[in-house]
């Protein structure tokens, strides 16, 4: 024992780097504390900014513009920049003070969620550090560089090629050659939209100019690249739109000529798109991707013909405040929703439970203007009452346009109805949107000869609806139950309004 402990404590004495020391206290063996090691922390001076997951199914977003430039002081929950996700363009805070050392994504491009976009400086001595790392997460502005190669546009536009080499040789005549073009400013829309073909909106993105100051003269005022290449060789003439002053002020001599203008841009804008590629739009990528995850869903559809007459004489007497047909029919959903949870309920991820949805959110098909679609949500539309549900459907649509819609109020809705009745179609299948269980479309409702219970027969208006479901969730008994409810409300409306 003697010999065991003396070699221990000869062993004590020498330690090697890294052992845990011992010592002896009355012939026992204890182990000594080893030392305590401070860890050091310091923080980065220099923070990164990600590209935010805006929805639940958002992969990568596209920067709109910037609202601070390098340099720019910025303050904890002021917003930097604008992010297009696939339904909508939201603002993107800072979730530090400081400095914005260096933008890694330009306008225009697009990064991956969760990718570096820009860097923030704590101090303005940190610049120089923000700007190196930008340039090690250069990579993450790829995306935006791979929409480089439309510059070669030129090519499709063979008469401005043609200008050009004039321009060098005689500087002064081309400013006046395109002094016509801005006749096209007699077709600019008054309501403060920007229409423009996406490779108008590419080629004003690389030119640097303003489509806010681009008259269109395409169809409705729709911007088309040749009048992106007008306002670039109009140079600073065209943001001012100085031309379009002299048009009005004589009506008599020119006021025939600028009319006829339009007709030979729209045809301009035809052949432009003819034999032609455009990539789609982040919004376009997302539908896409929703109706092919549709397909995995086995489907059924039901049809029913439903008497309009009476829900047409309320519409006329409720249209003077303000209701429109969609809010009626989202309500009349609602109303029958209430009374078949299925019908607003969903199928589980794993396909092997259904969950019922708390609210009655009906999710209105929406086209917008540059392609695509999205469904603002009318929430609670079961209990909501329908002057409510018409001004809050007006907000909806206006910054559904605008693409100023939170995620809550695109992505929550439980029920899902798409209307072309305005368009006179009689009938039609919707796709089922992938998470929901039903979604209803509404055709035209049109005058028809029926007969009555009694042997009569008489014209009355009836418009068809076309139910898709998730078969997994409802059965084609749940389905016709929900029709027959719905058809009850249309036909004797007076619910609607309580």
């Amino acid at each position: 024992m003697m010999k065991a402990a003396n070699s221990l404590a000869s062993r004590g004495s020498k330690l090697l780097a890294g052992e845990t020391p011992f010592r002896l206290n009355g012939g026992a063996l204890h182990q000594s504390p080893a030392p305590r090691r401070r860890r050091l922390e310091v923080q980065d001076a220099v923070k990164e900014v990600f590209m935010p997951a805006l929805s639940s199914t958002m992969t990568e977003g596209k920067i709109v513009s910037w609202l601070k430039s390098e340099g720019d002081e910025i303050k904890k929950g002021e917003a930097i920049v604008v992010v297009e996700s696939d339904k909508a363009d939201m603002d993107v805070e800072s979730f530090n003070d400081g400095f914005l050392g260096s933008i890694v994504v330009p306008e225009g491009g697009v990064a991956n969620v969760g990718e570096a976009i820009a860097f923030i400086a704590e101090q303005e001595a940190e610049m120089k550090e923000a700007k190196a790392k930008a340039g090690g997460a250069a990579p993450a502005a790829k995306p935006a560089e791979a929409e480089a190669p439309p510059p070669p546009s030129p090519p499709t536009a063979k008469p401005e090629e043609n200008a050009a080499p004039d321009a060098k040789s005689a500087p002064a005549p081309p400013p006046p050659a395109p002094a016509p073009a801005p006749v096209a400013a007699a077709v600019a829309r008054t309501d403060g939209r920007i229409i423009a073909t996406p490779y108008a909106k590419k080629l004003a993105k690389q030119l640097k100019v303003d489509l806010a100051v681009v008259a269109g003269s395409g169809p409705a005022g729709r911007i088309t690249a040749a009048d992106v290449q007008a306002a670039t060789s109009n140079g600073a003439k065209a943001p001012v739109a100085a031309p379009a002053k002299p048009a009005p002020s004589a009506p008599p001599a020119g006021g025939s000529p600028a009319p006829a203008a339009p007709p030979p841009a729209a045809s301009t804008t035809v052949s432009e798109l003819r034999g032609t590629t455009e990539p789609m739009s982040t919004m376009q990528l997302s539908v896409a991707q929703n109706m092919v995850n549709s397909l995995q869903v086995p489907e059924f559809r039901v049809s029913m013909k439903i008497t309009t007459d009476d829900l047409d004489a309320l519409y006329q007497t409720l249209k003077p405040h303000g209701v429109t047909m969609t809010t009626l029919l989202a309500k009349a959903c609602g109303v029958a929703l209430a009374q078949h949870p299925l019908l607003f309920s969903s199928c589980t991820p794993d396909g092997k439970g259904i969950t019922y949805n708390e609210h009655v959110n009906v999710a209105v098909a929406v086209a917008m203007p540059d392609g695509g679609l999205i469904t603002p949500v009318l929430k609670d539309c079961d209990t909501t009452d329908i002057y409510t549900l018409s001004r809050d459907w007006r907000d909806l649509v206006k910054r559904s346009r605008a693409k100023k819609l939170a995620p809550d109020e695109y992505n929550s809705g439980t029920f899902t109805l798409s209307n072309l009745g305005m368009f006179g179609v009689e009938s039609f299948d919707a796709i089922l949107p992938f998470g929901s269980s039903a979604i209803l479309g509404i055709a035209g409702s049109q005058p028809c000869v029926v007969a009555t219970e009694d042997g009569m027969i008489c014209v009355k208006k009836q418009m068809t609806v076309n139910m898709t479901c998730d078969h997994r969730v409802v059965y084609g008994a749940q389905a016709a139950e929900f029709l027959q409810t719905l058809k009850g409300i249309i036909e004797s409306p007076e619910l609607l309004t309580l």
